[in-house]
């Protein structure tokens, strides 16, 4: 079957995180054996868009750069997935119009987060003038009104954000749908050096959208490592966190 490109617009404000959902949603995928490509916006502005500032129109400018990539990849059949602040409303719904099978993720996080989560100091030098026209200080960020998926990542895991976009890319039948799994997530997890959060499939990942197409026999080689893996799930849970709510 024929993988059916599409492009995931990630938007949201600096430090809302954007970032780290694109890569847990890129890890994912892959195991899913998708052809994925990431566009991070401070990474295609550093590459493609060195001749462009921070005025409406070089943002609006840089993120039809970043479009007119993602556009391409899409139609040869690429997941792609973009992390970009795209501050302007408008500018996003005329991606909406051209680019085939956009879906827009608005990363939703209360400024005060963000700040908190402001490893780089950004929006401290914004406040304190030393950045200019610095989303959400001094410069607008206009929020999507009817976006297809909205995270809200100050109150839900990365585990949980990832599985509510995978599960919206399922019932639009733009990925195949997975067989069951449990995400497991250790509460302590960053203290003992862990990840902060661990994803566990619980069976393997088939190629095939239904399993009815394998045959008895590959059918019930599925249901062994169904078993198999939900025993190792549980003695893994056992000892390292609890089910996600």
């Amino acid at each position: 079957m024929r993988q059916q490109g599409f492009v995931l617009w990630l938007t949201g404000l600096s430090g809302a995180g954007k970032t780290t959902i694109a890569r847990s949603l890129e890890q994912e995928l892959r195991s899913r054996n998708q052809l994925v490509e990431v566009l991070d916006g401070d990474v295609v502005r550093s590459q493609l868009c060195q001749d462009l500032g921070f005025s409406r129109r070089d943002r609006d400018i840089n993120i039809r750069r970043i479009g007119f990539v993602a556009n391409l990849l899409s139609r040869n059949g690429v997941a792609t997935i973009v992390s970009a602040v795209s501050p302007y409303r408008e500018i996003r719904d005329e991606l909406r119009q051209s680019v085939n099978h956009f879906i827009e993720v608005y990363v939703n996080a209360p400024l005060e987060v963000c700040e908190s989560r402001d490893v780089k100091g950004l929006y401290a030098k914004a406040r304190s003038g030393e950045i200019k026209s610095f989303t959400g200080i001094d410069s607008p960020y206009e929020p999507p009104i009817h976006p297809e998926i909205t995270c809200y990542t100050a109150e839900e895991t990365l585990g949980e954000s990832t599985a509510k976009i995978l599960r919206t890319l399922e019932q639009m039948e733009l990925i195949a749908v997975a067989d069951r799994r449990f995400i497991l997530e250790s509460s302590n997890a960053q203290k003992r050096g862990r990840p902060n959060s661990i994803y566990l499939w619980v069976t393997e990942e088939i190629s095939m959208p239904r399993q009815e197409n394998l045959g008895f026999g590959g059918a019930i080689a599925v249901r062994f490592r169904v078993f198999w893996s939900r025993f190792w799930a549980l003695a893994r849970l056992a000892r390292v966190g609890r089910f996600a709510r």
